[in-house]
């Protein structure tokens, strides 16, 4: 899959960009607060339907105007495909399929795969279980159908349970129903995460081996209370007291949680800037070449600003892994125009290069 042209209308702070993208390699270099971040974060818009950091859909709006579009042109090999996605302002967000709209969202995840690297993923080993969950649920979301539908009937069924909690009702036949759609997609949903973990682990061994050091170890753990009580009993259990002191949903899938180890121990409490950086690099890189097995076309490869705090040892592993055949279309971000030309003179593939300046992109050169 390569994302032909990328159309981009009043999306955070960019004002207008229509840009035409190298099948291989696309750089967007300029000063902190350009909106470099902001033109992979519209890619993976038109991927997930959602922002790759949690953004409110009037915050998706440049200042000052009414509405905005992104418009992707994607060549799957044998046909093409157009996505469209209009917010205006006040309105509920418009997606179309080759001028379709989708029934549901949900129809759309999966179309388009990709995997972006930024920043912000420093949260999947120092933040809350949510953001692991969410990691976790995010790639079955991309090729296990199955798993995608259940996790929005167990989310369904748990807000409507949380709302009798808060509302203090009694109507246990009502808590029996949604409690055994809790146990019956929770169970889905956990034999899933458990597959995924065990079949993903081997391509994050092998990254994090060429990234970083071969003496190390790393480890991924999955934490469910699945693993020891039955959820249907446990949620009969429990009703009672949350009814009456919690107000919320104590027990499910909705708690679990994923551990990433380093040596045998969790890397949170242990490891260096540089390790736990190693770490979710190898993790994303595991991510596109688990995905690419899993499904019929490549995925895309956002890197934004990722070489931040790396050796220069580590660098120059991760540009050499990118550079292989296995990774297809890839967009990079970097302050430093020199860095990526460097980046470019040791990949030696086919580059497009823009300069990024206060909501403008400009094309600067032709590719190789």
């Amino acid at each position: 899959m390569i994302l032909n042209k990328l159309s981009v209308l009043n999306y955070k702070n960019i004002r207008q960009a229509d840009i035409v993208c190298s099948p291989k390699i696309n750089c967007f270099f300029g000063n902190n607060g350009m909106g470099k971040t902001n033109l992979l974060d519209a890619i993976y818009y038109l991927s997930f339907c959602k922002s790759h950091v949690y953004t409110t859909e009037e915050r998706l709006l440049r200042r000052g105007e009414d509405l905005c579009v992104l418009q992707g042109e994607y060549f799957f090999g044998d046909r093409t495909e157009s996505i469209f996605f209009a917010l205006p302002r006040g309105q509920r967000k418009q997606f179309k399929r080759n001028q379709k709209p989708y029934p549901r969202l949900s129809d759309h995840i999966g179309l388009l795969p990709l995997v972006m690297i930024s920043p912000s993923d420093a949260e999947l080993i120092r933040g809350g279980s949510d953001e692991r969950r969410r990691w976790m649920d995010m790639i079955l979301s991309q090729y296990d159908g199955l798993a995608m539908h259940a996790l929005i009937r167990y989310n369904k069924a748990l807000q409507q349970r949380n709302r009798m909690l808060r509302e203090q009702s009694t109507d246990t036949a009502l808590y029996e129903v949604l409690e055994m759609q809790l146990a019956q997609h929770g169970q889905q949903i956990f034999d899933a995460r458990t597959r995924l973990i065990e079949e993903f682990l081997p391509f994050f061994d092998e990254y994090y081996r060429a990234i970083g050091r071969d003496d190390e170890v790393v480890g991924l753990r999955y934490i469910s209370q699945l693993q020891t009580v039955d959820l249907e009993a446990e949620l009969a259990r429990h009703r009672e007291r949350e009814r009456r002191e919690v107000g919320y949903t104590t027990t499910g899938v909705h708690k679990d949680d994923l551990e990433m180890t380093l040596d045998g121990l969790p890397i949170r409490h242990l490891g260096s800037q540089g390790q736990n950086k190693t770490c979710l690099v190898a993790l994303k890189l595991a991510q596109y070449s688990f995905l690419s097995a899993k499904n019929t076309t490549l995925p895309i490869l956002l890197l934004d600003d990722i070489f931040d705090k790396l050796d220069a040892t580590r660098v120059e592993h991760i540009v050499r892994l990118v550079g292989e055949e296995r990774f297809g279309q890839i967009f990079i971000t970097d302050t430093n125009r020199k860095y990526l030309d460097s980046i470019l003179e040791s990949i030696r593939k086919e580059y497009a290069m823009f300069h990024v300046d206060a909501g403008m992109v400009t094309a600067m050169e032709d590719g190789r």
